[in-house]
């Protein structure tokens, strides 16, 4: 293990700074959708499209990798969120900020699709592990930046500037990692496997509608404002500390089983939020939430193959759930009592374990 990381060390530095850098430029943009309205005179509404815009960004750069991926290394993702940050960080009006934000939303979803594989590929057996702790390092950067805000003096152009600062010194030190081994690792044909997709945007939507809604589910429950957002703290610690979790836990398990038995967890949680005090509950869900993704995408890999669209088809099918269910859940939720989001995700969640469940044990069963 010490000589793969010897061998691959500037893939995985640079892939543990930038995913740190993307939950924290993710976690940048709460504090400043309203700090930006007032800036510009906008309402929260208007300023909210900024956020729109990331996302509009991120389904950019996976299709940009869907089509040209093997060309595409590490510099060139974390050059592209370095100019989406730096862009948000001068300040070019309002619409400039938009397209910035477009623009590092495009280096969000390239560096996805560009660090994910080929970690995974180039630790072998302990590929799996690598990636949770790539992406575990996403939390910690969403759970630092709120408060790197507020040292700064709440400016968020202060902190998109930190963001920008931090990929161009990162830059310097990724080479170009990466691109020969996505080439020579593509032996596998691309098989569309619409199931295992499917789980994907199962695990993406039910964590966005977490972070999204929960604190304001939290709220409707009874919770206070500050317990919410303390919640939401807790929340992204045990989504942190399961992420982490996976270095240890990744390469002995099946990735399969592992999103199936964090479902079940998620769910057990959410209906027993229904009726018991639903804070410490929430933050329980985190850490369940926190092995949804990278055990669906180890266990998506490897039914569709090494070819370079694999990874770009899996993000992109989340991005379906992860854009489309907070909408969705937040018109449903208008009608629903004040548990009511805790029992949409517990009816999700459990459903999806025991579909889960059962692909599980088609799989297990005798010529499959």
């Amino acid at each position: 293990m010490a000589q793969l990381i010897r061998t691959h060390a500037a893939l995985l530095f640079s892939g543990i700074v930038t995913f740190m850098l993307m939950g924290a430029g993710q976690a940048l943009y709460g504090p400043a959708v309203p700090a930006f309205a007032r800036d510009f005179g906008l309402t929260l509404a208007d300023a909210g499209w900024l956020v729109s815009a990331l996302w509009c960004g991120s389904a950019t750069g996976v299709a940009i990798m869907f089509w040209r991926g093997p060309l595409v290394t590490p510099r060139h993702a974390l050059a592209v969120l370095a100019l989406g940050a730096g862009g948000i960080a001068a300040g070019f009006g309002w619409w400039g900020t938009v397209v910035s934000s477009v623009v590092f939303g495009t280096g969000y979803g390239l560096s996805t699709v560009v660090f994910n594989p080929r970690v995974l590929r180039a630790f072998g057996a302990k590929g799996p592990s690598m990636v949770g702790l790539l992406n575990a390092t996403f939390a910690a950067g969403a759970i630092a930046m709120p408060l790197i805000f507020v040292a700064m003096g709440s400016d968020p152009q202060k902190g998109f500037g930190l963001i920008a600062a931090v990929c161009a010194v990162t830059w310097l030190f990724a080479g170009s990692s990466g691109r020969v081994e996505e080439v020579a690792g593509a032996t596998e044909p691309y098989r569309f496997r619409p199931l295992i997709l499917c789980f994907a945007i199962m695990g993406i939507a039910t964590e966005a509608c977490l972070i999204g809604l929960g604190p304001t589910a939290l709220i409707t429950a009874g919770a206070e404002e500050k317990l919410a957002a303390e919640a939401l703290s807790g929340f992204f610690v045990a989504f942190l500390v399961a992420r982490s979790s996976l270095v240890f836990l990744a390469h002995r398990f099946d990735a399969f089983a592992l999103y199936v038995a964090a479902m079940t967890v998620a769910g057990v949680a959410a209906l027993l939020a229904v009726g018991l005090p639903p804070v410490p509950l929430f933050v329980v869900i985190g850490g369940a939430a926190g092995l949804f993704f990278p055990n669906c995408y180890v266990a998506a890999c490897r039914q569709m193959g090494t070819d370079p669209r694999v990874t770009p088809t899996i993000i992109a099918a989340g991005l379906v759930g992860g854009i489309s269910a907070p909408v969705i859940l937040g018109q449903v939720l208008g009608g629903m009592g004040e548990r009511g989001f805790f029992q949409i995700v517990a009816c999700a969640c459990l459903l999806t374990a025991l579909a889960g469940f059962a692909v599980r044990r088609r799989m297990a069963a005798p010529g499959r």
